[in-house]
């Protein structure tokens, strides 16, 4: 019998498993991202290295067993990248549903795998950063309220820190007040933060960013997040990847020249 696209959807939802990627398994299953990009080919292979290491921490990769981008990631706070203050609490660092696998409850599927693994592990609840609206590589602001998350602490100029308690009781985490200066040191041209946690960052960040700025005249500061420490040093709770100008944050995207001439 052959299914229409709706009667799939359907099938899909009913069928699709989660699969947890573990150092077992990453280097034959996708990671989702980039699957068939291959300007991010190198990108993609430090993403699954940053994996291995992390697993070590109490990283987890859950991700519905399908070809597609339909993930969640995250790891207790004590060993989060983001600057955080708190303890006891999960921090869910990536969560992307895309494309035909929207409006099918994966979303929710995933984020009650998160819930169950902070529960198992006695933990006071869940955190995720996100924005004051759904911005490119960031988690939908409005999915997180309406699964019962609420803004916690902000920092500028749009970063918003959800949570969701397990334990009524606990206190919630915090963003650095280092992270909350909503601008870098660095006032002299361009100015970027990138990390291997997404596959996008190493083509972008180091074959696109200074070409353009060679093409303007402009000078270009790479910072390349490393450690733990890296990240929670960062002047704004983001890790992924951030474009600075003259000190000013002007976007999170990882676009080329067009997008850029927009913004600076």
């Amino acid at each position: 019998m052959r299914l229409d696209k709706k009667s799939l959807n359907k099938h899909s939802e009913i069928n699709m498993e989660i699969l947890k990627l573990t150092a077992k398994n990453i280097e034959e299953e996708h990671i989702c991202c980039a699957l068939s990009d291959k300007k991010s080919k190198e990108g993609y292979q430090k993403k699954k290295d940053w994996l291995k290491t992390e697993f070590n921490n109490g990283y987890t990769f859950q991700k519905v067993d399908v070809r597609g981008k339909v993930f969640i990631e995250y790891v207790p706070i004590e060993k989060s990248w983001l600057p955080l203050d708190g303890s006891n609490f999960m921090v869910i660092n990536c969560f992307w549903v895309a494309g035909q696998f929207k409006g099918q409850g994966n979303g929710k599927k995933l984020l009650q795998q998160c819930l169950k693994d902070a529960k198992a592990l006695n933990m006071d609840g869940v955190v995720a950063i996100s924005s004051d609206k759904k911005r490119p590589f960031m988690s939908d602001p409005k999915f997180f309220k309406h699964q019962g998350f609420e803004i916690i602490d902000e920092a500028p100029p749009y970063f918003k820190l959800f949570g969701l308690k397990i334990n009524p009781k606990a206190d919630f985490p915090t963003i650095k007040q280092s992270a909350k200066a909503g601008a870098c040191p660095d006032k002299k041209g361009i100015t970027v933060y990138y990390s291997d946690t997404c596959p996008f960052t190493d083509y972008y960040i180091n074959q696109l960013l200074p070409k353009y700025a060679e093409s303007k005249n402009t000078p270009i500061t790479i910072h390349h997040l490393k450690t733990q420490k890296d990240g929670q040093n960062m002047p704004i709770p983001w890790i992924i990847n951030s474009v600075f100008y003259k000190g000013e944050l002007v976007t999170l995207e990882m676009k080329p020249d067009k997008h850029l001439e927009k913004v600076i």
